[in-house]
């Protein structure tokens, strides 16, 4: 009876293994995608498992700060004031950290009395000692300008190891002005982002026209060409990659402010006023200029008009390259295009200046100069000569000067950086688009005697 039991069983259980292994026959095979599922499943339940178990000492990775903040967006309306208001509240913070009037003049008070002995001509001089016990009595505020590092920037060859205090007074007025500066600056930054578009700059400066006592005399009808023109050299020569905007470190770090500021010297002496584009005589000089050029009145410079700029002998090859490359409106050039070309005549030592010319003589737009592309310009420069009854001169000759005074890497192209590491970019580029230009190379030596003769004869007068 017992076998009988078991044999039931066994039996029993071999019914229900066949019946589960025709089930499983019988059921639907999985998809592909189903597989993956299921294993991606399986994979991220024991990845989890296994994270959790992991012991691990560093943390920080949990702790991570936020380095990213994206700007509001322009329907945005609540977070833009929100960014605004935070934005004046750290500047005015800022602003509050700066000295004063009241506190520059304690700090200079406090250096006179701890002047250092002994006295060595006129100028006060202080050692290390005293410039500490100054740093103590001085305030929060001044603490950062009494180091050890300051101090050695500023020790020269004194004798008993002390600094110049007037140096070291002018040193502090120096970066509280920047740092005055670079805040009102910011104040224009409406992006919040460290630049200033050409937009924000012409607000600051036509907001800053009341502040500079040589400006008094200037029309309002003049002011949106005065800052045109004022904004014009910031970007010239502080965007040359063109994009619309300037870095304010980059304003601060040049010295373009300076000179505009200059112009709160009340007693700025005529010669400044003339090299200093910023000045009212330089500005109406350049668009008095440009009217001057505006021969039919129409706001605008054709290529005839222009050709007429400075001594009027820019080759029409030359003309033809400005045309084509820069900004035109029908064929026509206005005045920011024309204070570009200016800026670029004008300042042929400078690499922006050059960067822009060379632009306009690398007619192949192979990012460099060949024999081709020196022909092609110089062949204008001889047609002038042939016009004007002088014999032309050999192309081969002036060729070989110019490779000679350039030494290229590559002798046979002459690159931008070539041109600008041989300092003679601006002697190049007059021999090849202006006939005076050339003429006054071709004839240097003769130029040099004649100016050592007036000087003689001066000195025996």
């Amino acid at each position: 009876a017992g076998r009988s039991a078991a044999d039931a069983v066994g039996v029993m259980d071999w019914k229900r293994s066949l019946r589960g292994r025709l089930a499983a026959r019988r059921a639907p095979k999985k998809s592909e995608q189903e597989l993956k599922d299921e294993e991606m499943e399986l994979f991220t339940k024991y990845y989890m498992e296994w994270k959790g178990g992991r012991k691990s000492g560093n943390t920080s990775y949990t702790n991570i700060p936020r380095f990213y903040y994206r700007l509001p967006a322009e329907d945005e309306v609540l977070l833009q004031k929100l960014r605004e208001e935070s934005r004046a509240v750290f500047l005015q913070r800022k602003s509050r950290e700066l000295l004063d009037n009241e506190e520059l003049q304690n700090l200079w008070f406090l250096l006179d009395k701890h002047q250092t002995s002994p006295i060595i001509g006129e100028e006060a001089m202080i050692n290390y000692e005293n410039f500490l016990k100054v740093g103590e009595k001085a305030g929060s505020k001044c603490k950062q300008f009494f180091t050890a590092k300051i101090f050695a920037k500023l020790l020269h060859n004194d004798p008993y190891g002390r600094i110049s205090i007037m140096q070291f007074f002018n040193y502090v007025m120096r970066k509280v002005w920047l740092h005055q500066t670079r805040i009102g600056l910011s104040l224009y930054d409406v992006a919040g982002q460290g630049y200033l578009r050409e937009s924000d700059l012409e607000n600051y400066i036509l907001e800053l026209i009341p502040t500079l006592p040589q400006l008094d005399g200037l029309e309002k009808s003049f002011y949106s060409f005065y800052v045109c023109t004022a904004v014009r050299k910031f970007f010239f020569f502080l965007d040359p990659l063109r994009t619309g905007k300037i870095k304010i470190q980059d304003i601060l770090a040049c010295s373009f402010l300076d000179d505009l500021l200059e112009l709160r010297d009340e007693e700025l002496s005529k010669e400044s006023q003339e090299t200093n584009w910023f000045s009212a005589p330089s500005a109406l000089r350049v668009y008095g200029q440009y009217l001057n050029l505006d021969k039919d009145h129409n706001g605008m410079l054709s290529k005839e008009e222009l050709s007429r700029y400075g001594t009027g002998t820019l080759t029409n090859i030359f003309l033809d390259r400005v045309f084509q490359e820069c900004l035109t409106y029908d064929g026509e050039m206005d005045y920011k295009t024309y204070l570009d070309f200016v800026l670029a005549l004008e300042n042929r030592k400078e690499p922006a200046a050059l960067q822009y010319i060379f632009k306009l003589l690398d007619i192949e737009n192979k990012g460099y100069l060949n024999v081709f592309s020196l022909n092609y310009f110089f062949r204008a420069i001889q047609e002038q000569m042939k016009i004007h009854g002088q014999e032309p001169v050999s192309f081969q000759d002036v060729k070989d000067e110019i490779f000679d005074m350039v030494k290229p890497k590559d002798p046979y192209k002459i690159s931008l950086q070539d041109l600008i590491n041989s300092s003679q970019g601006d002697t190049v580029t007059s021999i090849l688009i202006d006939l005076n230009g050339f003429w006054t190379y071709e004839n240097r030596e003769v130029l040099v005697a004649s100016d050592n003769d007036n000087a003689a004869d001066v000195d025996d007068t």
